[in-house]
């Protein structure tokens, strides 16, 4: 059992300084709001009598769209939602979504991964999950299981919801994992890690933390030796306005209090509409100089993190089916968000979510629609990849080709190329391929069981590592 934490003087003292305002997000939770009409009078239309009818109808039965995912919005991206059907099918529950039930209740077999609880450490660096909700709720989220509380079988059989990370326990096992990583000159004896000195605050959304909190977490890891931290989120799209003068302030005291430390922002736009404006013909409106023109308050938001030179800001998103599967949105997308500061880091096929087939599209084409989106982009505007999280790691679909591979069966349609690029523990796998025959229905990598051609990756002979996550955390101690 981890020890009591007890914050270093050092902490405290920035921690005393830190503000913590409240929020007024105008939440509408559940359809309820709807269904009764107590939804505020402007946002009552948002769903039509059908589809409140038809969401009605599956309330309480196994098609229940709100135990699948539960339903959560903003006024801000109310707002911005009405007047765009891609930011709709972002947040409005539909009934398509629980048609097919397939998929995965622990995607990727992340917890074979948790040798803490709240503690993901497959890869070298962690994620934490620190809260279970957002300000409002993507339909497709890969953290379904999380955010809806579900129980999920474990490694070792048991069923249980996932827990969050807490101070105490986080910090105990980055100690000791360290400790054993130094004293066995710079790698772990059991995995091969090399020291554990990057976190991700994940979730749910940090963001909907208090300010308060958001620091203990900095401070606590700060003091326990890691080198940098991320915090992923998508606030910036829901309630900018959370990236106010206090949440700023803190940063900055945290920056002088540990300078070393880096700081990485991970935000998720998934559409341009969520941050650029339209003109009543559907254009986006443009600047003299032909740039496009933001929402203000989102651009203040970003702006504020973005001229603090020491913190790295990039974007990442999946391709989801009817909200951003479309060249043209994505290279306005990328576009906009470099020339504003923001890195464009991946783009995900989706994942195996329970219900994925209501979202992901198809995977050689998402690969051709982010290829396309690239075409007229400068060399910098084109960093992002498109990934695809396989068991064993985040995967690229590194090519797709249209011509046959001379003497190579299976070949006669093209190929698709599989790319490990992260791979758990001191990642053997890194680089290595994977060639199948071309299925442009596949969605999922069982759609390409039948035509793997060439598997040096060993994405079709993946063996579950049973209690993985028991050993990780015996070996830490």
């Amino acid at each position: 059992m981890a020890p009591e934490y007890n914050p270093s003087e050092k902490e405290q003292a920035f921690l005393a300084a830190v503000e913590s305002p409240r929020y007024d997000r105008q939440m509408i939770s559940g359809l309820r709001p709807f269904f009764n009409e107590s939804a505020p009078d402007d946002m009552k239309g948002f769903y039509s009598e059908a589809e409140i009818a038809e969401l009605q109808a599956l309330s309480g039965t196994e098609r229940d769209v709100e135990a699948r995912m539960p339903v959560k919005l903003t006024r801000h991206y109310f707002d911005l939602a009405k007047k765009s059907p891609f930011l709709q099918r972002l947040v409005k529950a539909s009934p398509d979504e629980t048609l097919d039930l397939q998929g995965s209740e622990d995607p990727g077999y992340q917890m074979d991964y948790s040798p803490v609880e709240g503690l993901l450490h497959k890869y070298e660096m962690g994620l934490m999950y620190v809260v279970s909700t957002c300000s409002a709720h993507c339909r497709f989220c890969y953290r379904e299981e999380l955010i809806a509380r579900k129980e999920i079988e474990r490694n070792d059989g048991t069923v249980a919801k996932k827990g969050l990370a807490q101070i105490p326990e986080i910090i105990d096992h980055i100690k000791k994992h360290n400790k054993i990583v130094e004293a066995n000159g710079g790698l772990h004896p059991e995995t091969g890690r090399e020291k554990l000195r990057e976190i991700l605050l994940s979730g749910g959304d940090p963001m909907v933390l208090p300010n308060s909190k958001i620091a203990a977490w900095f401070a606590a890891l700060a003091e326990a030796g890691v080198e940098s931290i991320r915090l992923g989120t998508k606030e910036m799209a829901f309630y900018p306005e959370r990236f106010d003068d206090a949440f700023l302030a803190m940063l900055d005291r945290f920056h002088e209090t540990w300078p070393d430390v880096g700081f990485r922002l991970m935000i998720h736009f998934n559409h341009p509409d969520e941050f650029l404006l339209k003109g009543e013909d559907g254009k986006y409106l443009e600047n003299p100089n032909g740039t496009p023109v933001w929402n203000a308050v989102t651009k203040k938001a970003l702006d504020g993190v973005v001229s603090r030179g020491w913190i790295n800001v990039e974007n990442q998103a999946p391709i989801i089916n009817g909200i951003n599967d479309d060249p043209d949105a994505l290279r306005i997308m990328q576009r906009a968000l470099y020339r504003a500061g923001v890195g464009n880091h991946y783009f995900f096929c989706g994942r195996d979510i329970v219900a994925y087939r209501a979202f992901n599209v198809p995977i050689e084409r998402a690969w051709q629609i982010l290829n396309d989106s690239q075409k007229g982009l400068s060399g910098v505007e084109t960093h992002a990849r498109l990934s695809i999280t396989h068991y064993k790691g985040k995967t690229e679909v590194a090519a797709v080709t249209n011509e046959p591979i001379p003497g190579l069966p299976g070949s006669e349609n093209g190929v698709l190329i599989f790319k490990i690029l992260r791979n758990a523990a001191d990642a053997p796998d890194r680089g290595k391929v994977c060639i199948v025959g071309r299925n442009p229905e596949a969605i999922w990598f069982d759609d390409y069981e039948d035509r793997v051609l060439f598997d040096e990756a060993g994405l079709y002979d993946y063996v579950r590592k049973h209690n993985h996550a028991v050993e990780a955390s015996t070996a830490a101690d």
